[in-house]
């Protein structure tokens, strides 16, 4: 089954009530009360989006967030009634794209669900443009003759550094194990993570926007910095040596990254 929301709530009645009135509006709704019927609705459903309570029996909604972040990479849209600057802060940092407080006016939210479903479908349509281009790209310390060059086939001594290489019909990271390159570790990207590195590459060595990279890898510049931050985490966690001391991606604070070459 194809859903394009999933609200994560035990307040029934006012889960009932947003599926009803997101129906209403064409956008398909289901709802589960708890952790444990979140987890098992995702394993047998694709769902575009979770609108995700909190406060939840058993098990609270930042708790579901994690288990969540590690498999699924879906807009996750935290509704709450707790207000406070904290809960905002790790909602955002464990990986939610939004926050939105109770009581919430059902029109406002069905505006917010179309805005994000919408960028989805913009973001799914890019990542099969890539796949279709089935380019392979050289990333970070080559030069313009370097990059002509087929993967693999790096000679010249002031290219033996080069510490990444992008296969984009694979959508990986071939990321080399020593200075010479003999050895190679292939580290699959997911589709976001992927373009989010490609945008970077094409503007190595400049500042790249926090709206620049939006609306190139979601296609709309207003978003959560909350995404960002956890898209830019886990290709950091992926490619650095200390993820904690960036050397390839650079925060510019206030402005936007970098990615050295």
């Amino acid at each position: 089954m194809d859903v394009q929301c999933l609200i994560v709530d035990d307040e029934v009645e006012l889960a009932q009530m947003t599926c009803e009135y997101f129906e209403m509006f064409g956008v398909s709704c289901k709802y589960v009360e708890s952790a444990q019927e979140c987890l098992a609705f995702l394993a047998e459903n694709t769902v575009g989006l979770i609108l995700l309570d909190i406060n939840l029996v058993n098990e609270s909604g930042f708790s579901l967030c994690k288990k969540i972040r590690e498999t699924l990479d879906i807009p996750i849209l935290f509704i709450s009634a707790r207000d406070s600057d904290s809960d905002v802060l790790i909602a955002l940092n464990i990986g939610g794209d939004d926050y939105i407080k109770k009581p919430y006016s059902l029109s406002v939210l069905l505006a917010k669900v179309q805005v994000v479903l919408k960028r989805m479908e913009a973001g799914r349509r890019a990542a099969e443009s890539m796949k279709r281009e089935a380019v392979q790209w050289e990333v970070l310390g080559m030069g313009s003759e370097g990059e002509d060059d087929a993967a693999g086939s790096r000679t010249d001594a002031g290219q033996q550094d080069a510490p990444l290489r992008l296969a984009e019909e694979k959508l990986c990271v071939y990321l080399k194990k020593n200075r010479t390159g003999a050895e190679e570790q292939e580290i699959p990207l997911k589709a976001k993570e992927f373009a989010l590195l490609k945008c970077l590459y094409e503007h190595r060595g400049t500042i790249v926007t926090k709206e620049q990279l939006f609306l190139s890898v979601w296609g709309d510049a207003f978003y959560s910095d909350g995404t960002l931050n956890v898209h830019i985490r886990r290709l950091r966690e992926k490619l650095e040596e200390n993820p904690s001391d960036p050397r390839l991606i650079k925060t510019i604070w206030g402005t936007g990254y970098m990615l050295e070459g």
